[in-house]
C-alpha cells in the first residue's frame, strides 16, 4: 500500500490550505485513515481521523478549523485547513489501516504510529 499526499505549501496565517491523498495498492474499502503531523520539538501529532463509517474525530488544537474527508470510490483523502495558524506548520502525513485491526480514533490521535500505513509527508509553513 502507498499513499501519497499532496497540496502543501506556504502560507499566511489565517489563510487555508487543502491537502489530498491518494492511496493505491488496496484494494478493500474497510479501512480507517487519518492526518499527522511532525514538528522539530513537538514529535508526532495526530490531527484528524475518520472511520470506515464515515465518523470524525480532531486533536482539540484544530477542533473547528480543519476538516477531514474521504472518497471511497477513489480512495482519497482530504484534510481542509482552514484559519491557519504559524504553530500549524509542520510537515502533514496521511496514515490508514485495514478496519480488521482495530484502532479507536483515541489511540490513532495519540498515536499516530499505530497506523499500518503512511505517506511521505508534505510541508505546512505558515507565516504570521
Amino acid at each position: 500500500v502507498q499513499l501519497q499526499e499532496s497540496g502543501g505549501g506556504s502560507v499566511q496565517a489565517g489563510g487555508s490550505l487543502r491537502l489530498s491523498c491518494e492511496a493505491s495498492g488496496f484494494t478493500s474499502d474497510v479501512y480507517y485513515a487519518g492526518w499527522f503531523r511532525e514538528s522539530p520539538g513537538k514529535g508526532r501529532e495526530g490531527v484528524a481521523h475518520i472511520d470506515n463509517d464515515g465518523t470524525t474525530t480532531y486533536s482539540e488544537d484544530v477542533k473547528g478549523r480543519f476538516t477531514i474527508s474521504q472518497d471511497k470510490v477513489t480512495k482519497s483523502l482530504y484534510l481542509q485547513m482552514d484559519t491557519l495558524r504559524p504553530e500549524d506548520t509542520a510537515t502533514y502525513y496521511c496514515a490508514a489501516g485495514p478496519s480488521w485491526v482495530r484502532l479507536s480514533a483515541t489511540q490513532a490521535l495519540a498515536r499516530p504510529v499505530l497506523y499500518r500505513w503512511e505517506g511521505r509527508g508534505t510541508q505546512v509553513t505558515v507565516s504570521s
